[in-house]
């Protein structure tokens, strides 16, 4: 049987404790997409009610619980007597579409949003690109904890490069419930067909998720996606987290400068056991887009505006 041990201690992120007035004022109404905190088979930081309490506690509108295994909307609504119900800062979640779902089921996605989810991740542990990703490189990503069978691969089309008929059946539950569609692991092709696919079905909040990891996208795909009206979001735990794993900033700022920052938001993708907490990358990334020289009302955008508009408007 699998045990829960959260690991949470905001003080162990050292940063934490130095003072930096300017950075903390643009966290107050920041909106965090892409967190993963537990239950999850994956070693877990902190948990849902954790999490949603350091994000209260630094200001922000609103958080996303997200599990590459299963849909936290119904772990959310257990919360809300526990004290979620009491804090300040918004929690949603979604469903992300891997085996440990069904795959491409939309019973599943069905399901989530109309019980309050407001995300749908395309393929993200089941996509063709994540699992000849991890194939080949030494991501750090995290085992599980739990005994799972071997993941399979999930494409989005056919064999003649056609969008599947389930995919387009989820897409219209999405369009219905207007929330927002992500193209999680998705490759460059696949991530194409789903974004004209979804465009087609009339859904109007598209993601695309860390176009650098695993999606394998350029900048001028990027600036191309966002000519077509999605938003490319890009995870500061890539930027801001451990030392050893960081990549070079001027890539993050390369990507802001020529998609544009209204087409573009910052996520945490953090709450692993060995990553900073959601709210120190936020707070790491605020100060150094600032050092870089992004004016404050740029980041405050980067950081909360567009996702709000994109998760609440």
């Amino acid at each position: 049987m699998m045990t829960v041990d959260y690991m949470f201690d905001p003080d162990a992120d050292e940063d934490r404790k130095v003072p930096d007035e300017q950075a903390d004022s643009l966290l107050v109404g920041a909106v965090d997409l892409h967190q993963h905190p537990g239950p999850s088979p994956f070693p877990r930081r902190m948990s849902i009610l954790d999490a949603a309490r350091d994000a209260a506690q630094a200001g922000f509108r609103a958080i996303v619980a997200k599990s590459h295994h299963h849909s936290m909307v119904t772990d959310i609504l257990a919360l809300r007597s526990a004290g979620l119900a009491e804090l300040p800062t918004q929690v949603h979640g979604g469903v992300a579409l891997n085996r440990t779902v069904g795959g491409l089921n939309p019973y599943a996605v069905e399901l989530a949003l109309r019980m309050g989810g407001r995300m749908v991740w395309f393929p993200t542990l089941s996509s063709a690109a994540h699992v000849k990703h991890h194939e080949h490189h030494d991501t750090g990503f995290p085992t599980s904890e739990v005994e799972l069978r071997p993941n399979e691969i999930i494409s989005i089309l056919d064999d003649r490069g056609g969008v599947l008929p389930e995919v387009r059946d989820i897409l219209s539950v999405i369009a219905a419930e207007d929330a927002v569609l992500t193209c999680g692991h998705l490759g460059v092709v696949e991530s194409q067909a789903l974004i004209d696919a979804a465009l087609e079905a009339g859904i109007g909040r598209i993601v695309v998720n860390h176009p650098i990891f695993v999606v394998g996208a350029s900048v001028d795909q990027a600036v191309a996606w966002a000519r077509q009206g999605v938003t490319i979001e890009h995870c500061i735990v890539m930027y801001f987290g451990r030392e050893e794993r960081r990549r070079d900033l001027d890539e993050l700022l390369t990507f802001i400068k020529e998609v544009g920052v209204e087409r573009t938001i910052l996520s945490s993708d953090s709450g692993q056991k060995n990553n900073p907490l959601p709210v120190t990358l936020f707070r790491r990334a605020a100060r150094g887009l600032l050092d870089a020289g992004i004016s404050e009302d740029d980041i405050r955008r980067l950081v909360g505006t567009n996702a709000g508009q994109l998760l609440l408007s």
